[in-house]
């Protein structure tokens, strides 16, 4: 089953992902994508490293501890959907959408924790993935607003 639910999630995630690249600034979003998928691979890894959580299923791959399915596309495509919605928002719509963005990840999360074989918790609860996804995506969308008012000034 736990199969088969990752065959789903790269469908999906090359699915979201092909979509969310069909309108423009398209460099824009292979950026977020680049940042994202960065970030999340070495908070990913040094997580798994200290043994906090585990992934006893993973995708295609024995030889890396992480979820790269995760790292390298789910949480980098849902980056891109996140900045794609708040591209023009204030701060405080920005931090809302944060928090939703956020809410449904941990969600999914705890469900793949409890009822599959996809991540095991050690030390780790939902509360570390509900705190460090919020503030990743806040910071990639900060770091990417920095970009953007620099790109403008030249």
């Amino acid at each position: 089953m736990e199969r088969i639910i990752l065959w789903s999630l790269l469908i999906i995630g090359i699915t979201l992902l092909i979509y969310s690249l069909r309108k423009p600034p398209i460099i824009k979003w292979i950026g977020i994508f680049a940042l994202s998928s960065y970030f999340s691979t070495f908070f990913g890894v040094l997580v798994v490293e200290e043994e906090m959580l585990e992934y006893p299923v993973r995708f295609l791959s024995n030889y890396f501890s992480s979820s790269l399915l995760y790292e390298y596309l789910l949480f980098p495509v849902v980056c891109i959907y996140f900045y794609q919605t708040t591209y023009c928002s204030r701060y405080f719509n920005i931090v809302l959408q944060g928090i939703l963005y956020t809410t449904v990840l941990t969600i999914i999360e705890i469900l793949f924790e409890r009822y599959t074989e996809l991540i095991k918790y050690h030390t780790w609860t939902w509360k570390y993935t509900f705190i460090s996804t919020f503030l990743l995506m806040l910071f990639i969308r900060f770091l990417m607003h920095l970009i953007n008012r620099k790109e403008r000034k030249l």
